[in-house]
């Protein structure tokens, strides 16, 4: 099995922490060269000391700043890709906060759309022409199983990951031909700071207390336990492989067997 991305450069969204800096490291480990996004520099100089360097070549490297930031987005990663094209992308973001889907506001769904969806549609136009300069390339998007089976209590979540899955599956016809795949994993529940924020809000809404809410939870998992970043991290590093080079298109569910549908 090929997984040699040894010469592949990677863009790592989110890479501070969680699913994301576990991403990266899982990409390094596999030869690429790895340069991680997130807004804080101190927290991203540690995540990119820290990443593995299988070859002397290696290099990695750091951006801060705030996907949601249209203009600073385009302005830093266009000098990115200008002085080193970006094979592989991984969009990965924080999830919106909380709540029903009739009680939020229109700022709240225009703020989720713009960090989410127009936050990957501007990585994409950016990095997309250097991908098929090289005639290879590969998306992936860090999304929910809630693509598939809205989640309670995280209405504008709900609604921003389904356009976002969307518009992948659209991506990946556009992109096939140029040997470009995208794909989206489906991460389950999964211990990062956005499971403790899932937990903190499940207890204010039901008052019942977080062992309860955990024990409740894990009661729907067949495989009986919380993910952990790295098990993710390693269904988004064999999309991003060369062995994964026939995928494209597909939302891969990495949650436990949690899913009730097919």
């Amino acid at each position: 099995m090929d997984l040699n991305l040894a010469g592949r450069h990677a863009l790592v969204c989110g890479a501070s922490e969680g699913i994301g800096r576990a991403a990266a490291h899982e990409l390094a480990l596999l030869g690429a060269d790895v340069t991680v996004l997130a807004r804080r520099p101190e927290a991203l100089a540690e995540v990119a000391a820290a990443l593995p360097r299988v070859a002397t070549s290696q290099q990695h490297a750091t951006i801060a700043l705030d996907v949601a930031d249209a203009a600073t987005l385009r302005e830093n990663v266009g000098r990115l890709v200008e002085a080193r094209p970006v094979h592989i992308l991984v969009n990965n973001t924080g999830g919106p906060p909380g709540g029903r889907a009739l009680d939020a506001g229109a700022d709240d769904y225009l703020a989720a759309f713009q960090r989410h969806l127009l936050a990957n549609q501007a990585l994409a136009q950016l990095t997309v022409p250097a991908m098929r300069a090289a005639g290879w390339g590969r998306i992936v998007n860090v999304v929910s199983t809630s693509v598939k089976e809205p989640i309670t209590n995280l209405g504008v979540s709900n609604t921003i990951r389904g356009a976002v899955a969307s518009w992948a599956k659209t991506l990946s016809k556009e992109l096939g031909a140029d040997g470009i795949t995208v794909n989206n994993v489906l991460p389950g529940y999964t211990r990062t700071q956005r499971l403790e924020q899932i937990l903190r809000d499940r207890v204010q809404s039901t008052g019942k207390d977080e062992p309860a809410i955990s024990a409740a939870m894990l009661a729907t998992v067949p495989a009986g336990r919380f993910a952990e970043a790295h098990e993710i991290a390693a269904a988004i590093a064999f999309l991003a492989s060369p062995a994964a080079g026939y995928i494209t298109g597909v939302s891969l569910a990495v949650d436990g067997g949690r899913m009730q549908s097919i």
